[in-house]
């Protein structure tokens, strides 16, 4: 049994070397195999390379044959420089001489061009503005046009382009002193072009349908103003625009040219100067309406009972609908009393009257005073708020500003609104309460006189 076990131990051993040699002879297969690879790459890449290096000769030719053309045209184009350098002396020389020779030939002539074109300059301008372009257009783009070629080239201007402007501007004055109606597009304040029939007033005016219209030069458009004048501006333009031809319509021009109608119509209104005044102007304006209709109720009040105190002194019947009645009523109710008893009763119905006489007006005193009070709270307000505005963005603004100061100046205006007829009012009405009661006191008086003459 030892004997087997040996020999498949040999066995195995046998096996095993077999095994290890067939690895061994397989790898060195492998490596001749890579090598060979490795041999033939080489040699296909020294190809390759080989290759690339004749093409490099052959394209060297033709970069060399490049370079020799590219030197042969520089050299050909500094020269032609050269030449070009040499004649623009020249020319320069000759053109001096061409320039000096026209300038002896145009004598004064130079000059009344040069006044010419800056005429046609300040005529184009002037036309750029003018309401009359809005009837007659395109005179400015001729103006514009020989003005640059008169400055850009010494082209100079023919007989019927200095006659022409002479006859714009000609025009232009004849044209400034007549009323006319002409048809155009006019665009309305919501955005709409519509052709409507337009007046013109000389240089100074166009207007359409009772509205005042304006001319833009930039765009050649008439357009009718977002805000409009006030309404005796408006009348009159509707006046002028119905009128026939030799009517005489008194109407307003502006004479600067649209520079004053422009700060008219930025001119804020009642309305608007009202909501400048803010929170402290609303409530300035609410207690001067309470007080003007307390001030209204005492008018009337006291002038039916001034009525009524004037009939009862023509009038023997004591009646018991006014204040002098009810006072006389009493020396009636007390026909036996003294002298003494007589005035105290007296006294008395008349303080009773008093305070009927003189109801409200101490409110309307107070509000008198309250009001300019109110104003310079409203005027504290806006100065604040224009500090505020000065801190956090500066002066450079003043439109920042003007909100405060407006708000400042429209509280203190109301307030004195306010106050001052207030006074006013509570001084006539104090005098005719006042009045009435010195009539109640003198008839007391009187009263109380023939009651002692009776004792």
């Amino acid at each position: 049994m030892f004997n087997s076990v040996k020999r498949i131990a040999f066995g195995l051993v046998a096996l095993s070397l077999s095994a290890g040699a067939v690895a061994q002879n397989d790898r060195a297969m492998d490596l001749d195999a890579l090598l060979k690879q490795l041999e033939e790459g080489q040699f296909a890449q020294s190809e390759q390379n080989k290759q690339r290096e004749r093409d490099f000769i052959a394209q060297r030719a033709e970069q060399d044959q490049v370079l020799r053309d590219t030197r042969a045209r520089r050299d050909q184009m500094l020269a032609q420089s050269e030449q070009l350098e040499t004649q623009f002396e020249e020319n320069e020389f000759k053109l001096a001489d061409l320039n000096g020779a026209l300038d002896t030939r145009l004598g004064s002539l130079k000059e009344l061009f040069g006044v010419l074109q800056q005429i046609a300059g300040d005529t184009k301008n002037k036309f750029y503005n003018s309401v009359v372009s809005a009837q007659i257009s395109g005179r400015s783009d001729f103006l514009d046009k020989m003005a640059q070629d008169m400055g850009s080239s010494s082209k100079l201007a023919s007989i019927e382009e200095i006659e022409r402007v002479w006859f714009e501007m000609q025009r232009e004055m004849t044209e400034s002193g007549k009323v006319t109606k002409f048809t155009t597009d006019v665009v309305e304040a919501g955005g709409q072009k519509v052709s409507k029939d337009v007046v013109r007033v000389g240089p100074f005016a166009l207007v359409a349908d009772g509205k005042y219209l304006e001319y833009n030069g930039v765009t050649g458009t008439v357009s009718e103003l977002i805000r409009q004048p006030a309404d005796r501006y408006n009348s009159s333009a509707a006046e002028l625009q119905e009128s026939t031809s030799g009517e005489l319509v008194q109407f307003g021009i502006d004479p600067t040219g649209g520079s004053i109608l422009g700060l008219l119509v930025q001119a804020p209104n009642l309305k608007e100067r009202v909501e400048q005044g803010g929170v402290v102007g609303y409530i300035i304006l609410i207690v001067g309406a309470f007080g003007l209709l307390l001030a209204i109720e005492r008018l009337i009040t006291l002038s039916l009972i001034r009525m009524k105190v004037n009939k009862q002194l023509k009038s023997k019947e004591v009646k018991t609908n006014n204040p002098l009645g009810r006072v006389l009523k009493v020396r009636d109710e007390h026909p036996n009393a003294d002298v003494e008893a007589l005035e105290l009763h007296l006294t008395e119905a008349i303080l009773g009257e008093v305070p009927k006489l003189g109801r409200n007006l101490t409110i309307i005193k107070i509000i008198s005073v309250v009001a300019p009070l109110m104003g310079l709270l409203g005027t504290v307000t806006g100065m604040i708020n224009t500090f505020q505005a000065i801190t956090l963005f500066g002066t450079g603004d003043p439109k920042l500003m003007a909100g405060g100061i407006s708000t400042a100046l429209v509280t203190t205006v109301l307030g004195l609104v306010v106050a001052i007829p207030m006074t006013l009012l509570y001084a006539m009405l104090n005098t005719r309460s006042k009045n009435i009661v010195y009539i109640l006191q003198e008839q007391a008086s009187g009263v109380i006189a023939e009651r002692a003459e009776r004792s």
